[in-house]
């Protein structure tokens, strides 16, 4: 089995070159490279550029770009603190209020951005230090805020699931349509566990639905909403274009944008200083990013090359487990790496090893990436070196690493229980793509 040994050794000098922190798009060229030259000696050269060339002149590669700018955009602007101030005004004096603002918060955030270590940041430097001040229950507002940071990946539009679509080859506009349901039905997971909890010991929501919390007139609400609107309208600009069929993922990445130029033009915050910081600091991410996505065709390609992608699917048949065993199989493994390495990387290394097995074993493959989106989140912020725990411990020095696991643990529990769902009932993902 002369590419199982080859598989493994690729594998083996990826895990090495990540561990001594060399950076993911040197780790997977500097491979790609020794692959190419062992299969065509000096014709490897040419077959690598000209891979890398074919990736990054694909036009859907463009939606990644323009998706980084726009959350660029909305953060410099100031925008996002006018979203914070008035889903804080609209949620009223309900019991356990903090917990609902970090779940609302997440999804919109999430919705802006797609980038979940920046989202945790964001609410970790801002919203924690209120409801810590409020009295509400530390560990359950630590888990709420990475909970709702947790959305960013999932909730279109999301870095992540192009990165994956392209990966995997499945349509970018159903996949970004297939995580709205899901992200949602987290979202209500987590008000759910947070209610739960809260009704069980109600010291746990402090002081934040008494007197400290001020009454809102109707007035204050109707300026809340109209502070909103600019939100509804990049939104509609992204996701509305894509449901109603007329505009592509990159089309509708590029009304984002314009809509968040409008959004800055709005709140008064737009300039050329904002726009220019904007595209460099866009233009940098995007482009470790297409670097690493064009190494990941010509990894996908050795595979091919090698005969790893028929030997692993004709294994995949022939081992005769359960299509429910080989599910939780193929789950756990990008969860447990996912605690160590970066969600990008772990998915341009499994990918193409998943796509010929599921193809084998008959699973529906915009349901199954889903689940594999929602896993490689759960595995950025598990215990005991989820990455995203580690961005909240900086935005939140004073914090314990020990408080931090112990919040985690109930949240992960909350995403597998979606996972579950999903998994049990495919028609939650498959059921708004299908309108399209």
């Amino acid at each position: 089995m002369e590419w199982l040994q080859i598989l493994l050794a690729g594998l083996a000098v990826l895990l090495f070159l990540f561990v001594i922190g060399v950076p993911v798009f040197v780790a997977f060229l500097f491979t790609n490279l020794i692959g190419a030259m062992y299969y065509f000696g000096g014709r490897g050269f040419s077959i690598f550029t000209n891979s890398i060339y074919d990736t990054l002149a694909s036009s859907s590669l463009a939606t990644i770009a323009l998706f980084i700018l726009m959350g660029e955009v909305l953060f410099r602007s100031g925008a996002t603190d006018a979203v914070f101030r008035s889903t804080d005004t609209l949620i009223g004096r309900v019991k356990g209020r903090d917990f609902v603002l970090s779940a609302a918060l997440g999804t919109i955030f999430g919705a802006l951005s797609g980038a979940a270590m920046g989202v945790v940041a964001m609410l970790g430097r801002s919203l924690l230090p209120q409801m810590l001040a409020r009295g509400s229950d530390r560990r359950l507002s630590i888990g709420a805020i990475l909970g709702g940071a947790n959305l960013a990946p999932i909730i279109p539009p999301s870095v992540l699931i192009i990165v994956i679509g392209m990966l995997a080859n499945i349509s970018i506009s159903r996949f970004l349509i297939a995580g709205i349901v899901p992200g949602l039905i987290i979202a209500s997971l987590i008000l759910l566990y947070t209610f739960v909890r809260i009704a069980i010991n109600p010291g746990l929501a402090g002081k934040a639905s008494t007197n400290e919390v001020p009454v809102r007139s109707f007035r204050d609400k109707v300026i809340a909403v109209l502070q909103l609107l600019p939100f509804s309208v990049i939104i509609f600009f992204v996701m509305g274009f894509i449901l109603l069929g007329i505009a592509t993922p990159s089309e509708s990445a590029a009304s984002g944008v314009v809509g968040a130029l409008l959004a800055a033009a709005y709140y008064r915050k737009l300039s050329f200083k904002m726009v220019l910081e904007s595209v460099q600091s866009a233009a940098a991410v995007s482009a470790v990013i297409l670097i690493i996505m064009a190494s990941s065709k010509l990894f996908s390609q050795l595979l091919s090359l090698s005969g790893a992608t028929s030997a692993i699917a004709q294994l995949s048949v022939a081992t005769s487990l359960d299509p429910l065993v080989m599910l939780l199989i193929m789950m756990l493994i990008p969860f447990i790496f996912c605690m160590f390495m970066d969600q990008i990387a772990i998915s341009i290394v499994i990918i193409p090893i998943y796509t010929p097995v599921i193809a084998a074993l008959g699973f529906d493959p915009l349901w199954f990436w889903v689940l594999f989106l929602i896993n490689v989140t759960i595995g950025g912020f598990s215990p005991p070196f989820g990455y995203v725990l580690f961005a909240f411990k900086a935005a939140a020095p004073e914090l314990k690493i020990s408080d931090l696991y112990a919040a985690a643990w109930p949240f992960v529990g909350v995403f597998i229980l979606a996972m579950v769902i999903i998994a049990m009932f495919p028609a939650v993902v498959t059921w708004l793509p299908g309108m399209l």
